[in-house]
């Protein structure tokens, strides 16, 4: 029986039917509903880890042991797992090791849009790439026998499309794997520089099989079609180019890395003029370029943001897109904070003293657009901290008084902790504001060590933040309610005039996991003089025009920030 499934479900799917024991990631966007959706087996152990190096390590430490290990997480999170990445491929498993990858073509949800078909090459280990959902399923099976054959970890590539979009999957028969047997042997498995010079060659010469198993590997497929045009291509680019050009001939490729030469070299002789259509980086071009084949690739595509049919068809038959007009009179619709979100009270206090913010990732980076308008800077995971000690040791004190920095719990316990020992330890003095909401709020609202809950909603213990930062050396603590706005202004102005390192604990759940209390809140149009105080917070419940400022009922979430900053007290609760 056929079902329509997300890439990520499939992918799930797979490594169950493939017979995975163990299942570790940290989520983030497009990848998250991978652990998901494995959560759901009870024969397999799955986990929401601190950040994608801890998943890896865990993903390390089960195929060594024996237990068949998928490691999922969103392209950047590689970044974070690159230093165990790097030594795995040295080391090779036990059972097999599967890494997903989930890139993000256009930034969808992300702060950049690295290729990580890279990451491949750089740790020699082969990539695999799915075109559709039965293919995610079926690769993942692939993966963990590749893994195993030839002693390896293996990256599968999937896109925000893929992850997100769904087309049909069949099931197909669960295997029952017992564990592989578990033998010391450190000469493969500790990495010390005498070891690693022994394994590295073994690398190599796994690179070689590798490259021979590529040219017969059953997902590099040529579908024949015109032999004047020739299409090559991977992932879910091969749907999109195939829609676009049905008649042209095809040779698409399963695994990426490395590459089957020649195959690929057949293929190009044989058509009279072949275009390798891949987003972002010219990653199979290049190297098709570099065996002297003549292709055609990023010299008329681009090498930024998502393909499409239309944009294929348009780039290789030299006609405009045809645009799809939008409906006319409709208002643009940016992202903005919940109504009712606690970070919203934070943010418009920041706003108000004028703050510089050193930001971070998570459904607070929306502090950085207008009205509130107050973030001055966001890398990634974890950064703010470290970025506002480097601030303060650049420009001196008294910058460091009107200096924030801002990071939420999830965030702060996947790589914020190290940068604030690190603040402590060189005397940092700036206000460090860890906006706790009880969950992983953007991707989806999933557990961390924080909230006491783990991935399958059992309970866990939970993560004191308060202990934890004393442990560390914090002296000057604060917890705010951040709906409280006098309470937070005045825990702000005296945290960003003392002397001391200053971490305040903004404490307050997801509104979107706590229910509204009954009622809604009104503007009186007889006191209202359209100050638009109000209006500056940025609540999507909030509507204003030239003439008036009012609240929409359905949407308010009974939260009483913009009655308490009404400077005339218009804004009064209705209902019970």
């Amino acid at each position: 029986m056929k079902k329509l499934m997300l890439g990520n479900e499939a992918i799930a799917l797979g490594a169950y039917e493939a017979g995975v024991r163990v299942g570790s990631a940290y989520p983030g966007t497009p990848s998250t509903e991978i652990i998901e959706n494995l959560s759901i087996f009870d024969e397999v152990y799955t986990e929401w880890a601190p950040n994608e190096k801890v998943a890896l390590e865990v993903g390390i430490g089960a195929a060594i042991a024996g237990a068949r290990a998928l490691v999922a997480m969103k392209h950047v999170g590689v970044n974070v797992a690159a230093d165990p990445l790097f030594t795995v491929s040295y080391t090779g498993v036990n059972a097999g090791l599967v890494i997903i990858t989930a890139d993000d073509p256009a930034m969808h949800s992300s702060q950049n849009e690295q290729d990580n078909r890279g990451y491949a090459r750089m740790a020699k280990v082969p990539m695999l790439e799915p075109s559709d959902s039965q293919e995610a399923k079926d690769l993942i099976k692939q993966a963990f026998d590749i893994s195993e054959e030839f002693d390896t970890p293996v990256f599968i590539r999937i896109t925000t499309r893929l992850a997100h979009s769904q087309s049909l999957v069949s099931s197909g028969t669960v295997q029952r794997l017992e564990l592989k047997p578990y033998v010391k042997n450190p000469s493969k498995y500790v990495m010390l520089p005498a070891n690693a010079r022994a394994r590295h060659l073994q690398v190599d010469a796994r690179g070689k099989k590798l490259e021979t198993y590529s040219e017969n590997f059953p997902f590099n497929q040529v579908i024949d079609g015109d032999p004047s045009f020739g299409i090559i291509t991977s992932g879910v680019v091969y749907q999109y180019a195939r829609e676009a050009f049905p008649q042209a001939s095809f040779l698409k490729l399963g695994m990426t890395h490395p590459l089957p030469r020649k195959m690929i070299e057949d293929f190009v002789k044989t058509r009279q003029r072949v275009y390798v259509i891949e987003e972002l980086e010219p990653i199979i071009e290049q190297e098709i370029k570099s065996w002297g084949l003549n292709v055609v690739g990023k010299d008329i595509f681009p090498r930024t943001g998502e393909f499409s049919s239309e944009l294929i068809r348009s780039v290789i038959s030299g006609q405009p897109i045809v645009s799809r007009q939008p409906i006319s009179g409709l208002p643009g619709r940016p992202p903005v904070m919940c109504a009712g979100c606690p970070h919203r009270g934070v943010f418009f206090e920041l706003s108000r003293i004028k703050a510089t913010v050193s930001g971070d990732i998570g459904c607070y980076t929306l502090g950085a657009l207008p009205p509130l308008s107050s973030m001055d800077a966001c890398v990634c995971m974890g950064a703010s901290i470290g970025m506002a000690l480097g601030m303060e040791k650049a420009r001196g004190r008294e910058f460091a008084r009107r200096l924030v920095a801002v990071i939420g719990d999830s965030t702060f316990i996947h790589s914020g902790i190290t940068p604030l020992i690190d603040m402590v330890y060189n005397g940092g003095t700036s206000t460090i504001i860890i906006l706790d909401n009880s969950t992983t709020a953007m991707t989806g609202h999933q557990h961390h060590p924080g909230t006491g809950q783990r991935v399958s909603g059992e309970p866990a213990p939970r993560l004191d933040l308060e202990k934890l930062l004393r442990a560390i050396g914090i002296e000057d603590l604060h917890i705010i309610d951040p709906l409280d706005s006098k309470q937070t202004r005045k825990v702000l102005k005296e945290a960003m005039a003392s002397d001391k390192l200053s971490v305040i604990i903004s404490r307050r759940p997801c509104v979107l996991l706590t229910p509204a209390e009954e009622g809604y809140y009104e503007i009186d149009e007889q006191i209202c003089t359209n100050c638009k105080v109000c209006v500056r917070l940025g609540c999507p419940a909030i509507q204003s025009t030239d003439e008036k400022v009012m609240i929409n009922a359905p949407l308010c979430m009974t939260c009483d920030f913009c009655a308490q900053i009404c400077p005339i007290d218009a804004i009064q609760k209705r209902g019970s």
